[in-house]
């Protein structure tokens, strides 16, 4: 069997490929067709290859991949980024109304997609939502070098940017 992770994915430390497992499921109670399950589909697009054909998706609109990894977008279009950016602006929007807990697993994978992916179209785009997603939160974004020292499977690194009350 081969695993359902792309194989981009399989060089990276282990640590940020579980935070890419842990941003694969959307939270309960939104919208099946809203703008959070179709900003994950691309995400897990990005991620996971498709179960129905083995191959992973490039595009948010490809008719392929069944619901989980199915379209973000209902028609090829070449500035997909453009409409992308627009499910990104609801999201948002809406983000009062999205689980902090899901945000939080969705941002950092966004972050490893931004900085690993190694199509640039597709790392660009990921790259730019993380950037809005920090900065809707009033933070600076983490550089490489420190996100690959913070996960970069080293209980060290990981413990000088951890709290205390997480680390028992």
């Amino acid at each position: 069997m081969t695993p359902v992770t792309q194989p981009w994915t399989h060089e990276l430390p282990m640590m940020q490929q579980t935070v890419l497992l842990t941003a694969v499921r959307g939270p309960d109670g939104l919208p099946k067709y809203g703008c959070v399950k179709m900003l994950l589909r691309w995400f897990r697009r990005c991620t996971l290859l498709s179960a129905i054909d083995g191959k992973a998706l490039l595009n948010p609109y490809d008719n392929n991949g069944g619901s989980f990894t199915g379209p973000s977008l209902q028609y090829e279009i070449k500035d997909w980024e453009a409409a992308m950016n627009q499910l990104a602006d609801e999201y948002l929007t809406t983000l009062d109304a999205i689980p902090h807990h899901f945000q939080l697993h969705f941002m950092h994978a966004a972050e490893i997609l931004g900085y690993k992916h190694p199509d640039e179209r597709i790392q660009a785009w990921w790259r730019g939502l993380y950037y809005r997603l920090v900065n809707d939160m009033h933070l600076k974004p983490e550089f490489e070098d420190e996100m690959d020292e913070r996960l970069g499977d080293s209980r060290e690194g990981w413990l000088r940017r951890a709290d205390a009350a997480t680390t028992a």
